[in-house]
C-alpha cells in the first residue's frame, strides 16, 4: 500500500520518521525541500510536487498549519483529490473545522477516492515515544484499512467517532480549547504564587501530584515555571488559530463560550507582542506583564 506524508513541520516530520521505520515506501512532499532530507535519509522517496505524490499513492496523510493549506494542497488541478489513485484515502492530521472536512469529503467522492478527518492529540516528544492519540471519524472501511499505518505512525490509542466527517475535528477543537485554557489558568495561578512569595515549586509538586495528576498540567506547568518559552514545540501563533477556529465552530452552533473568547483575546495580545514565534506558554509572559 504505497503511502505518502504531506507537511513536515515540528509534528509532521516526527510522525513521518515513525511511519518510514515501519513501511516502506513512504512518499514526502513538503514546500520547503530541505526538511525533506532527514527523512530521505531514512529511505523515504521525495517527490516535486503534490500531484507527483498522490499519483504513486493508494494513501495520502497530510498535517499542514490551517485550513487554507489543507485546501490548497488538497483541492484544484494539482492538488490531491484530482490526483489520488481512485479508491484511495486521504487522511488529514490537522486541526481543521469541521466544515473543511465535510467539503473536502465531498470533493474526495466526486473523483473516487476517500477523505477522513484524523487530528491529532500530541506534541513532537510525544509522537516520538509513539503515544499519539488519533481521533478519526468517516468511511468505517477506510478507517480499518489505514488502523495499521496509524499504529506504525506511533498510536498509543485510535478514537473513532463514527461516520460523520468532521466529528474528530470537533472533538479535537474542544480538547485543544481545554488544554489552552489550561495553560491559561496555569500561568495565572503561576503568576499569583509567585508574587504572594510562596513557595512555588513546592506548590506545584503538590497540585500535580494531587487534584491535576495529569500529563497537560504536569508538562505545561514545568515548561510555564522554568520560562523555557523557546524553541517552540507547539507555537502560540497555532495556538491562536486553534481558539479562532474552537470559537467559529461554537458561533456555528450557537454554543456559548465567553471564557474561550477571554482566552483568544488573550493570546492576541501575546502575538501583538511579538510572541507568535514562542510556545504557547510563552501566554505566561503577557499575564506577568499585565
Amino acid at each position: 500500500m504505497p503511502t505518502g506524508f504531506i507537511g513536515l513541520g515540528n509534528l509532521g516530520i516526527a510522525i513521518a520518521e515513525n511511519i518510514v521505520e515501519k513501511h516502506q515506501p513512504l512518499y514526502i512532499y513538503n514546500r520547503t525541500p530541505a526538511k525533506a532530507k532527514p527523512l530521505a535519509d531514512k529511505g523515504a522517496i521525495v517527490c516535486d510536487s503534490v500531484k507527483e505524490l498522490a499519483e504513486k499513492c493508494d494513501v495520502v496523510f497530510s498535517i499542514v498549519s490551517d485550513d487554507a493549506a489543507l485546501n490548497d494542497i488538497t483541492t484544484g488541478p494539482g492538488g490531491i483529490a484530482a490526483h489520488l489513485r481512485k479508491g484511495g484515502i486521504h487522511v488529514s492530521l490537522s486541526t481543521v473545522l469541521p466544515s473543511t472536512s465535510a467539503a473536502l469529503h465531498a470533493l474526495h467522492l466526486q473523483h473516487g477516492s476517500h477523505y477522513l478527518d484524523c487530528p491529532v492529540m500530541a506534541r513532537p516528544e510525544v509522537a516520538r515515544a509513539r503515544k499519539i492519540n488519533f481521533l478519526i471519524s468517516g468511511d468505517h472501511t477506510s478507517i480499518q484499512t489505514i488502523k495499521p499505518l496509524l499504529e506504525h505512525a506511533g498510536a498509543a490509542a485510535i478514537w473513532e467517532f463514527g461516520n460523520e466527517v468532521g466529528a474528530a475535528n470537533v472533538a479535537k477543537l474542544c480538547s485543544n480549547y481545554l488544554i489552552i485554557a489550561a495553560v491559561e489558568a496555569l500561568a495565572e495561578s503561576i503568576n499569583l504564587a509567585q508574587r504572594s512569595n510562596i513557595n512555588t515549586e513546592l506548590w506545584l509538586r503538590m497540585i500535580t501530584q494531587t487534584y491535576l495528576n495529569a500529563p497537560a498540567y504536569i508538562n505545561y506547568s514545568k515548561l510555564i515555571f522554568e520560562e523555557a518559552f523557546q524553541p517552540a514545540a507547539f507555537s502560540l501563533r497555532l495556538g491562536l488559530k486553534d481558539m479562532s477556529l474552537v470559537l467559529q465552530q461554537a458561533q456555528s452552533v450557537q454554543a456559548g463560550m465567553p471564557v474561550g473568547q477571554q482566552v483568544r483575546d488573550l493570546l492576541q495580545r501575546s502575538m501583538e507582542a511579538g510572541l507568535g514565534e514562542h510556545d504557547v506558554v510563552a501566554v505566561a509572559q503577557t499575564i506577568k506583564d499585565l
